[in-house]
C-alpha cells in the first residue's frame, strides 16, 4: 500500500513497537465493510522472542496515536491486532528472506522456474520450491539443491513462508 495514511500508521506502529524494544515484521491492512483488520506483526532479538505483553503494550501505545487522529483511517471502524509473525512466518521483504536463510522456506512463484533462466528438467517446469535458502540479496533468493544452483526474483514470488521443522534431539 501507498496511501499516505498507511505511511502514516507504519511511522506510528514503528515508535510504539520501539518503546518496547521491538520493530515492525510486517503490516497489512485487510478485509472490508466490518471486518476490516488492521494487522501489526512485530518481532524482536531478545532471548525469548515476543510475549503477550509485547503485544499487549505495542497494541496500547499505537492505539494512542491511532485515536489522536480518528479520521486518519478511511471506512470507519475496523479492528487491530498485534501478534508475533510466529513461527511459520510469511517472507515478503527483501530482509525477511535475508534473515531467513538457512532456514527451510515453502515458496510459490507467478512462473514456473524455467522463466528465472532454471534449466534443470526436474525444476523448470516448477511452480514451488521447498528447500532451504543458501542465500538471499536485493534481487532475490538463491538455493542449491544438490548440483542445482538457482536464482528466483522478488518479482516471481506469489507466496513465501519459513518451514517449522521438529528436529528430533533439539533442546527447547
Amino acid at each position: 500500500m501507498s496511501e499516505a495514511w498507511f505511511e502514516k500508521v507504519e511511522q506510528w506502529a514503528q515508535q510504539a513497537a520501539s518503546q518496547e524494544n521491538c520493530f515492525v515484521y510486517d503490516l497489512e491492512f485487510v478485509g472490508a465493510g466490518k471486518g476490516r483488520t488492521l494487522r501489526l506483526f512485530i518481532d524482536t532479538e531478545k532471548e525469548g522472542g515476543i510475549s503477550l505483553d509485547d503485544c499487549s503494550n505495542v497494541s496500547k501505545a499505537l492505539n494512542v496515536f491511532l485515536d489522536a487522529d480518528e479520521e486518519l483511517i478511511p471506512g470507519g471502524a475496523y479492528n487491530l491486532e498485534v501478534s508475533s509473525p510466529g513461527l511459520e512466518r510469511h517472507l515478503v521483504k527483501p530482509w525477511h528472506f535475508k534473515k531467513a536463510v538457512g532456514k527451510k522456506v515453502y515458496l510459490k512463484t507467478t512462473r514456473a522456474l524455467e522463466s528465472a533462466g532454471v534449466e534443470d528438467k526436474k525444476w523448470k517446469a516448477a511452480k514451488t520450491v521447498e528447500e532451504v535458502i543458501e542465500s538471499a540479496d536485493d534481487e532475490g533468493v538463491r538455493f542449491v539443491v544438490g548440483e542445482v544452483d538457482f536464482k528466483i526474483p522478488y518479482g516471481m514470488i506469489d507466496k513465501a513462508k519459513v518451514v517449522f521443522e521438529i528436529v528430533k534431539g533439539q533442546k527447547k
